[in-house]
């Protein structure tokens, strides 16, 4: 096998690989709309009411009710964190002054998944050793063509916090401050995909519970 041959076998490689991956990205930049995340709010789980910017996601609730728990015989429970999401719709192509161009049902995006990754800003990242493992799961709505439509979704799950590194929080006092990356997947009706995504700040560990 000469060196010119095993060069053009590389070169044909490259341009296959690069040829795939221009596909999907000219498919996914195919779509007129943009996705846009107006806000994300998060709750723990045992106070779903009270969503914020910011989760401190407790890792173990101590429960004086219903019976058998009691002020003196607490029930160590487990929440899972939720989420909400508020998103838009935007033409990539304004319009012209005086005549502004507006989204139409065919552009309307149904999301149908998402992924949830934490990180740490001190860059120490292994999943299941200095941050809960990512996830991904299914969610279905429609951001609809004129207004802000929004979604319920899980952000922690109960299994995270039966896992390392947030099971030895409850004895070991320490806090876990990360970033979670929620990155949304759907496509339009005419079978564009598009996704968007947003941050927002969740530090875990046992902390004080609602009076």
């Amino acid at each position: 096998m000469t060196a010119n041959f095993v060069k053009s076998v590389a070169l044909l490689t490259l341009a296959a690989l690069a040829s795939s991956s221009c596909g999907e990205f000219t498919r996914e930049g195919r779509s007129p709309a943009i996705v846009v995340v107006r806000s994300l709010l998060v709750a723990r789980g045992d106070t779903p009411d009270e969503l914020g910017g910011n989760l401190l996601s407790d890792v173990r609730v101590l429960r004086t009710s219903p019976a058998p728990c009691s002020d003196t015989s607490p029930c160590a429970t487990i929440f899972n964190d939720i989420g909400e999401v508020q998103m838009s719709l935007i033409l990539k192509d304004p319009g012209v002054p005086g005549i502004a161009a507006n989204p139409s049902f065919l552009n309307q995006v149904t999301i149908n998944h998402y992924r949830v990754e934490y990180r740490r800003t001190d860059g120490r990242n292994t999943p299941g050793v200095d941050v809960p493992f990512p996830f991904e799961s299914a969610i279905t709505f429609t951001v609809l063509n004129d207004g802000v439509s929004s979604m319920g979704f899980e952000i922690v799950r109960h299994v995270a916090k039966e896992e390392a590194p947030l099971k030895t929080l409850a004895v070991n006092g320490n806090i876990i401050s990360t970033i979670a990356r929620v990155t949304f997947y759907g496509r339009d009706q005419a079978g564009n995909e598009i996704s968007a995504w947003a941050d927002v700040g969740v530090d875990f560990g046992d902390f004080a519970d609602p009076a």
